[in-house]
């Protein structure tokens, strides 16, 4: 798989969604490195971006790839996994797999149901519309308003930069391979109902019609060191269109992660679940 490397430190990978590449978590790469003390390690999944698909025919082939890649080049160090929308399902089984060795879990608008017809889901909304400047945009235009919940130019423009280069990049053959077996065996959660203890944080968008955010927080009480967060004014590409509200709530789970000093934490009752809603 093709891997992208920056900082030093502890070991954190960051797992994009489907269709897409790693591109689309660039946006929180310079936050992530002024907190410093993470080797964030950025990967495209088997036919998407750089990486070829090669005998990968399902979702938990794609699982199965990346765990390998783990146990070669990570061996037995400890490491913190996030994952976007189908990256999410994949850093899911991660986490629990590897428990053991697992700092932290996050995702931003994971997939927590893999069967589209099964999800709880908003209907499409659009916050506010700019015709001209979808018009503007050509061809990538029907792209971006797929998407986006409230149109500007600068949102536009992140699409253009994060998500549009994975879109381009991407094997439609190999995805139509892994969309006809997109399901897992089992949810992570249920093949190894242990609840999850390690700092954790899942990202939601309040417009989010493709996952959604209720199947999310059905989990809740899976992972009893989690923040749980729906953000409004923002749909499936929630760090992008919430960009601020995202990259201080990642920034916070990275220092759960590293702090031993819970005196500093203003929860009061040390549960470490907050609402976002």
């Amino acid at each position: 798989m093709y891997v992208e490397e920056q900082g030093n430190g502890t070991p954190l990978l960051l797992i994009h969604g489907f269709g897409v590449d790693h591109h689309i978590l660039n946006s929180l790469r310079d936050a992530i490195g002024e907190s410093g003390g993470w080797r964030q390690i950025l990967i495209d999944l088997p036919g998407h971006g750089k990486s070829a698909i090669g005998d990968v025919q399902s979702s938990q082939d794609v699982v199965d790839e990346v765990e390998d890649w783990i146990h070669e080049h990570l061996a037995g160090e400890r490491f913190a996994v996030i994952g976007n929308s189908f990256g999410g399902m994949v850093a899911r089984c991660i986490a629990h797999d590897l428990r053991s060795q697992v700092l932290g879990l996050a995702t931003l608008a994971g997939v927590f149901v893999a069967d589209h017809s099964k999800r709880d889901v908003p209907p499409q909304t659009v916050l506010h519309e700019d015709p001209e400047l979808i018009a503007s945009l050509g061809d990538e235009g029907e792209d971006y308003a797929q998407m986006a919940v409230v149109q500007t130019a600068a949102h536009a423009k992140d699409f253009s930069v994060y998500v549009r280069p994975g879109i381009e990049a991407a094997d439609r053959r190999a995805l139509q391979r892994i969309s006809a077996d997109y399901s897992l065996p089992q949810e992570p959660e249920d093949a190894h109902p242990e609840p999850f203890t390690q700092p954790s944080l899942f990202i939601t968008g309040r417009q989010d019609q493709v996952v959604g955010y209720a199947d999310a927080w059905r989990r809740i009480e899976h992972y009893p060191r989690a923040t749980f967060s729906v953000l409004d004014a923002a749909g499936h590409n929630v760090h992008l269109e919430q960009p601020n509200l995202s990259g201080a709530l990642v920034l916070e789970w990275l220092s759960r992660m590293g702090s031993a000093d819970y005196s500093s934490f203003t929860t009061g009752s040390g549960s470490g679940i907050s609402s976002g809603l």
